[in-house]
């Protein structure tokens, strides 16, 4: 019973030490992303505001529509910036503590269902930039994630997340006065879809005998069966969050 013990202790051991190097891999991903988000707002008040006009979301405008994925990294001022870094910053950790290639894939995801849930059904007079239908997105997938990975820990973080934030799907309902809801409604739907399409696919191993479950890889692989350099190979790309 020792041994048992002690094996489980060790297994609970790696997962908070996988867990602390997934958030701090995180952190660094969107300190860095938000630099950049930042950045082109400089550039973009600078040259008063020329971004907006040549990369702004128009609706069902052809030559817009490489703008969706550019429009979610662009604010008309500094207040609408301020009011989305915030919950940028909070959700994108949240979103991306799981890998960083994940992160990547979901951003795409989410800018592209937000921009062209405006550029197909707003109205043609309008012009859209921001980072709030991301945001949505994050926060969608997010809310969503523990239900298909099957991690207790994410389905709690989702469970909070749903509770502390409900109050932003007001604002991606029809005829929400001064918003775009329609980015905000896109993205949800979009990170929700992430969701699933970006899903952990590792199964736990079968338990026998009384013993603790070991690791698989993604194939269901026992790390003992696995070539020793491949094993090397699979836990420098595990450490850099790229499975």
């Amino acid at each position: 019973m020792g041994g048992l013990s002690q094996g489980w202790e060790r297994a609970d051991r790696r997962t908070a030490d996988e867990m602390i190097g997934e958030a701090r891999r995180a952190l660094f991903v969107m300190f860095g992303f938000m630099a950049v988000v930042w950045a082109l707002q400089v550039v973009n008040w600078l040259s008063d505001y020329r971004l907006d006009t040549d990369f702004g979301v128009i609706p069902r405008d052809m030559g817009r529509l490489p703008g969706i994925l550019v429009s979610p990294f662009l604010h008309f001022g500094w207040d609408h910036i301020e009011a989305n870094s915030g919950p940028l910053f909070i959700f994108g950790f949240l979103a991306a503590y799981r890998g960083v290639v994940r992160f990547v894939w979901l951003t795409l995801l989410v800018a592209m269902t937000s921009g062209l849930a405006v550029w197909l059904f707003q109205e043609a007079d309008t012009m859209s930039v921001g980072a709030s239908g991301v945001v949505f997105g994050y926060f969608g997938y997010v809310v969503l994630r523990g239900l298909f990975d099957r991690r207790l820990v994410d389905v709690l973080i989702g469970v909070v997340m749903a509770a502390s934030f409900a109050y932003l799907v007001t604002v991606a309902v029809p005829g929400t006065p001064g918003v775009s809801w329609l980015a905000h409604l896109g993205g949800l739907v979009g990170g929700m879809i992430g969701a699933y399409l970006l899903r952990d696919g590792r199964r736990p191993a079968p338990v026998t005998g009384g013993t603790p479950p070991t690791a698989l890889d993604r194939r269901g692989t026992s790390p003992a069966a696995v070539d020793p350099s491949r094993a090397e190979l699979h836990k420098e790309l595990r450490d850099l969050g790229l499975l």
